[in-house]
C-alpha cells in the first residue's frame, strides 16, 4: 500500500496533500488536519456508496487507523488517497459483515434528482454524483460497478490506483466503471436512456 498514483490521474491538490502528509508524519498536527480536509469529502462519499447512513461512523474508524499507521505510509498525495481508500474499504466491509447486510438497491422518486437535459452525456451523470441522493442511486448499481465509479469519480483515483484498492486488474476496473456510468446515464435519462432495449438495460446484471 501507499504506492503513488499514475500521473494521468493526478489531481490539482495532490501536491498539497503529499506535502501535508509528509509534515504530518513528522508530527505536525496542523498538517494532518490539512490532509484530512483534502481527503475526507471524497472518502465519505465513497463510504456512503458502500454503507449508506453509517458512513460517518465507518469513516471515523478508518481515520483512527490512518492516524495510527501514518508512519508506515510511503508515497505521494495520489498514493495517500489510494491508501486511505483501501483502509476505508476494509472498515466498510467489516461493518457490513457485522451488520449482515449487503448494499441495498435504492429506488429514488423522479423528482429527487435534478435530471440532466436531452443532450446528457456520461460527464453530466458524473456531475450529478455530488449529491447525496445520487450517491444513493450509485448504491443501486452492481457492487463492482458502484465501487469502480465511486473510486474513480468521488475519491478521484486513477485506474491503476482504484484497481489496487479493489485487488483487481486495471482493465477490469475500467470496464466496471464504464458500465456503471452507462447505467447511471440511462437512469438519469441520458442518451443511453430508457429507450434502449431491455437486453442492453440488463448489461452486467
Amino acid at each position: 500500500m501507499g504506492q503513488g498514483g499514475d500521473p494521468r490521474g493526478t489531481r490539482a491538490d495532490d501536491g498539497e496533500l503529499g506535502a501535508a502528509v509528509e509534515r504530518a508524519q513528522n508530527g505536525d498536527e496542523a498538517a494532518f488536519a490539512v490532509a484530512y480536509r483534502l481527503v475526507q469529502p471524497g472518502l465519505l462519499g465513497y463510504l456512503r456508496g458502500l454503507v449508506g447512513g453509517d458512513a460517518e461512523d465507518v469513516a471515523s474508524d478508518a481515520w483512527l487507523q490512518i492516524a495510527r499507521d501514518l508512519g508506515r505510509f510511503r508515497g505521494d498525495g495520489a498514493g495517500f488517497r489510494g491508501w486511505t481508500a483501501t483502509i476505508a474499504r476494509h472498515r466498510a466491509l467489516d461493518h457490513l459483515r457485522r451488520q449482515r447486510v449487503r448494499p441495498r438497491t435504492t429506488a429514488l422518486e423522479p423528482d429527487v434528482l435534478e435530471l440532466p437535459g436531452p443532450h446528457s452525456t456520461h460527464d453530466q451523470a458524473l456531475e450529478s454524483l455530488s449529491t447525496r441522493q445520487a450517491l444513493e442511486l450509485v448504491r443501486g448499481l452492481p457492487r463492482d460497478q458502484a465501487e469502480a465509479v465511486l473510486l474513480r469519480v468521488v475519491v478521484g483515483l486513477d485506474g491503476p490506483a482504484a484497481a489496487r484498492v479493489l485487488g483487481k486488474r486495471p482493465g477490469a476496473v475500467r470496464t466496471a466503471a464504464h458500465r456503471g456510468l452507462r447505467r447511471l446515464a440511462r437512469r438519469l435519462g441520458g442518451p443511453d436512456g430508457p429507450h434502449r432495449d431491455a437486453g442492453s438495460a440488463k448489461e452486467s446484471e
